[in-house]
């Protein structure tokens, strides 16, 4: 069932079950949940970044970019280069699902010319992938943690880099070493390449790493390939335009829709005491900030199982994670990061997920095979359980 069908339906029972009076009345209550201001901004938010992924798209910044990856990587290591190409593509386009739809087929064409085992290429990928769809400012699932726990984007990629970067450099290590074996091995070809549609992606990654406003930084983003694309001839002004409105609405219309639902969802769930029972049976035998942080990370890790998507299930458990976070006095810099941490730990490792099925789909193979090979996702999952059970990273105290 569609995701959107499954909240719609999900929504009418809400409203049609709750207390509250009249139809009507309880209407304006679910109206009052998907107008909460963290839902409309982060509706803005996917309204940005979907134009910017339509604009980029249109201009040829992913054919591009690509390229440019591929002609700088070297044959010899070009394992350990695909996957810091997948997280470098991550991390500026803000997706997992772009980037595997971008690489997959660049990588099966690689094993196929290297002889190498596919299934651990395509697993290279899918690492990579979901490293940036963990760390990038405009990803989807950074935007929901972070505003959904009251905490600045900064903050949280600096307690979650800290998190993740040893198990992301171990996987390095590993793809390096066996990299070794392909000493022989000549520079991958690639297509032609424009080095000014690589701008737009670059642009948007530095100033997301320097602190500016996400929303500074996805309009810098859609003018920017705007005008390069306009200048390169790719399209003409209303060739963008269009584009544009086409990934707003084919990348992210679903998931504008999905979160109007489950904020309106969610209030009539919070005014029926839903929330309060939830949580009451949540922390029941909790006694301890790391007893709370692992019930949070149980709670996203549980509804990423049962909806395949992270984004989604971060919009569900978010609000409930930050009451759990207020009584027990947990650092929202620490929650933000367990959520969107374990959410894509999750994601990666799902074969029905969109993730798994889009590659599995292009190479045609099936998404078992290729689940061993996600190196990055076993130990990022490692890495986030023994950063609750040591309580680390330790953060300075906020002023």
């Amino acid at each position: 069932m569609p995701v959107s069908i499954a909240f719609l339906s999900a929504s009418v029972v809400a409203v049609f079950f709750s207390k509250g009076g009249k139809i009507s009345h309880r209407i304006d209550l679910f109206c009052a949940g998907a107008a909460n201001k963290t839902i409309i901004f982060m509706v803005i938010i996917f309204i940005l970044a979907g134009a910017f992924a339509g604009a980029t798209k249109a201009m040829g910044a992913v054919e591009t970019t690509v390229n440019i990856i591929l002609y700088l990587i070297p044959g010899n290591v070009i394992l350990a280069g695909i996957f810091v190409a997948a997280c470098f593509m991550s991390m500026s386009m803000g997706t997992s699902c772009g980037t595997i739809a971008a690489l997959a087929p660049i990588t099966v064409g690689i094993s196929a010319q290297l002889g190498i085992e596919l299934p651990h290429t395509l697993g290279i990928v899918v690492g990579g992938a979901m490293f940036g769809d963990n760390l990038s400012y405009i990803s989807d699932t950074t935007i929901v943690a972070t505003r959904t726990q009251e905490c600045r984007m900064k903050d949280k990629f600096n307690a979650n880099i800290r998190l993740v970067l040893p198990a992301a450099l171990l996987v390095l290590i590993v793809y390096g070493i066996q990299g070794v074996e392909l000493s022989d091995s000549p520079t991958i070809a690639t297509g032609e390449i424009e080095w000014l549609k690589g701008l737009p992606y670059l642009t948007v990654l530095v100033m997301a790493l320097a602190g500016v406003n996400v929303i500074t930084v996805l309009t810098v983003g859609i003018l920017l390939s705007g005008l390069i694309g306009i200048f390169s001839r790719s399209f003409l002004v209303w060739d963008w335009i269009g584009a544009m409105s086409n990934g707003i609405v084919s990348n992210m219309g679903e998931l504008i829709i999905v979160s109007l639902m489950a904020g309106g969802m969610f209030e009539m769930i919070r005014f029926n005491g839903g929330i309060d029972w939830l949580i009451l049976r949540l922390t029941k035998n909790i006694h301890s900030p790391r007893k709370a942080e692992t019930a949070i990370a149980g709670l996203i890790s549980f509804t990423n199982l049962c909806t395949a998507n992270n984004t989604i299930a971060l919009i569900i458990t978010g609000p409930i994670a930050k009451t759990i976070s207020d009584k027990f006095s947990l650092d929202k810099r620490r929650v933000a990061s367990i959520l969107d941490t374990f959410s894509c730990f999750i994601q990666g490792l799902l074969p029905y997920g969109a993730q798994l099925l889009i590659i599995s789909g292009i190479a045609g193979i099936s998404p078992i095979e290729i689940i061993p090979h996600i190196y990055y996702s076993h130990l990022m999952g490692i890495f986030a359980i023994m950063g609750i059970i040591l309580q680390w990273p330790k953060l300075k105290q906020q002023s």
